[in-house]
């Protein structure tokens, strides 16, 4: 078995998904949000952030942490701290000896849907029918990391054999 934690990191909300692999078989084990403290300052959220992902690692004991590669932001400082929101999950999972793995948006909407502009909905609604869930999977950044934990599987080339 393989077990995928993806990390959607925002400075506000951070979403993350746990999916393990069996076989051909794929379970997702939890997903959700995180949210850090309003209107306090980006050195705190950080170390929110920080607690949180330690939480999760502790709990789900992930194989693999997938995380979203940093794309051009129109608002500067907001790209700057989702990349120092980046780098505390990366740390978090380099100082666990937790293999990372990065993909863009681009690369997640071409994989799972076959088009490279596809809109989220078309994103959570292929989702809902890979995991034969009910309904489509929410809040959005939850979504979010479903899918690149997911990406994970489709892109992989490597034969891993986890116990």
């Amino acid at each position: 078995m393989i077990r995928i934690l993806w990390i959607d990191p925002w400075t506000t909300t951070v979403g993350f998904a746990i999916i393990d692999k069996e076989k051909q078989q794929y379970n997702i084990i939890d997903y959700w949000v995180f949210s850090t403290t309003p209107k306090i300052s980006i050195n705190i959220k950080l170390l929110e952030i920080w607690n949180d992902i330690s939480e999760i690692i502790k709990k789900y004991k992930p194989d693999i942490i997938s995380v979203e590669k940093l794309f051009f932001q129109n608002n500067i400082k907001t790209g700057i701290d989702v990349a120092q929101a980046r780098w505390v999950v990366m740390y978090e999972a380099m100082k666990n000896n937790i293999e990372i793995q990065e993909y863009t948006p681009l690369q997640v909407k071409k994989a799972i849907t076959g088009h490279w502009q596809a809109k989220k909905l078309q994103l959570q609604r292929a989702l809902q029918i890979i995991f034969k869930m009910d309904e489509i999977p929410k809040p959005d950044d939850a979504a979010d990391a479903i899918w690149l934990a997911y990406m994970w599987w489709l892109n992989s080339k490597k034969n891993i054999d986890y116990k």
